[in-house]
């Protein structure tokens, strides 16, 4: 696969950000019109009844605050997502909202965990090590990216600040690791030389033919077909001249 067909701008870029951003500002809207909290729809760790926050608890958020603070992360991470993991990226997606949800599940303490910040976790740990591990330039620029925007989201995957959900951190940053060393993704292949093709062959390099055996550049030039097949050769002879 060659590097230009892997990075391939296509419509799921600004489908699946703009999905996931209308989702979770929709349902936030419904709680204000109708005067409802869904905080009950939100993890509830140990509980048979707080298993559907596995599914639901990244669409609630507490505060417009809340809401605003994971918004633009969650919006540029998915892209990024599936701009340079577009090939696995909806299976990454799906196993990583439901397993970090089934960590925090685990692990949480007795409270609802809401809010996509557990999601945001997921997708920066991903696209880090998923990144270093391929070792491909690219993807370890965007690697790099990642933590220079989001990295102090790190500290956040321990019990540093009340209120926050640092198990649904934590459990969205384990996740990311995971599936980064173990779901296979192809790496792209950048474009190749003709030197670095291995069917390379030095003798029919045609600039390689201007240089002789030290390096010394030489003039070639090309002989026309008259002059190469049908040249005519004059042969002068001199007699001297005989006395009588």
């Amino acid at each position: 696969m060659v590097e230009q067909n892997y990075f391939k701008f296509s419509n799921s870029v600004i489908v699946a950000p703009l999905i996931a951003v209308l989702s979770i500002w929709t349902v936030y809207w419904i709680e204000l019109r109708f005067h409802m909290n869904l905080n009950d729809y939100g993890v509830s760790p140990r509980t048979l009844e707080g298993l559907r926050g596995v599914l639901f608890s990244p669409f609630i958020h507490g505060s417009l605050e809340h809401l605003y603070n994971n918004t633009i992360p969650l919006a540029v991470l998915m892209a990024s997502l599936f701009y340079f993991y577009r090939k696995v990226a909806i299976k990454t997606l799906v196993l990583g909202i439901f397993f970090a949800g089934l960590i925090t599940w685990l692990i949480g303490r007795p409270s609802y965990h809401i809010g996509a910040s557990g999601v945001i976790y997921f997708l920066a740990s991903f696209i880090f090590f998923k990144g270093i591990f391929t070792k491909y330039y690219r993807l370890v620029a965007l690697s790099l990216m990642v933590v220079f925007i989001y990295g102090s989201l790190l500290w956040y995957i321990f019990p540093i600040k009340d209120g926050i959900s640092w198990e649904g951190h934590l459990g969205g940053f384990i996740m990311g690791l995971v599936l980064a060393f173990f779901l296979k993704s192809p790496v792209p292949t950048a474009n190749k030389f003709a030197w670095e093709q291995e069917d390379y062959n030095e003798e029919e390099d045609e600039f390689l033919k201007h240089f002789d055996e030290n390096g010394n550049f030489i003039e070639l030039t090309e002989e026309t077909p008259l002059e190469k097949e049908d040249s005519i050769k004059i042969t002068y002879r001199y007699k001297e001249n005989s006395k009588e």
